[in-house]
Parts: structure tokens; C-alpha cells; sequence
């Protein structure tokens, strides 16, 4: 499920986004150790997360929202 639209997707259409030292950072192979939430690969979704907050809840951690939405956008850029 995405955190950010909330929407039901199979695995292999969303990202996994895990912790790594105060930043969301995305895990391609998704096998990074830790807790792991999940995201439509959209701009549109990555900000509604960032704006309900359900990254760190789900993370369990404090997230930066703006150095989170920074590495993710520039991921999905090199993607697209």
C-alpha cells in the first residue's frame, strides 16, 4: 500500500523507502534491514507522504521531509 495516496499496488509497482540517518532514503533492491514503507514512484504521492507525516510513522523514526522529497525526486528522475 502507498503512504502517500494510500492506494493498493503489487510490490513491484511501488518503492520502498527506508531510514538511514534522519532521511528517507529508497531501497532499489528492497532488501535493506530496518523497517521499510512503501510509495508509488509519483511526485504527487512522495508529497502527500511527506505532508500527512506517514513516513515517519511508518518508519517509526523522525524523518527531514525536505532532504527526504529531495533524494527521492532526484531518484525518480534518474528513473524516468
Amino acid at each position: 500500500m502507498c503512504a502517500g495516496c494510500r492506494g493498493r499496488d503489487d510490490k513491484t509497482g511501488l518503492i520502498r523507502i527506508v531510514a538511514r540517518d534522519g532521511v528517507g532514503v529508497i531501497d532499489p533492491a528492497q532488501t535493506a534491514s530496518g523497517r521499510g514503507v512503501y510509495l508509488h514512484p509519483r511526485v504527487g504521492c512522495v508529497d502527500l507522504a511527506v505532508k500527512r507525516r506517514s513516513l515517519g510513522r511508518a518508519l517509526r523514526a523522525e524523518i527531514d521531509g525536505p532532504r527526504t522529497v529531495e533524494a527521492i525526486r532526484t531518484h525518480l528522475g534518474a528513473v524516468t
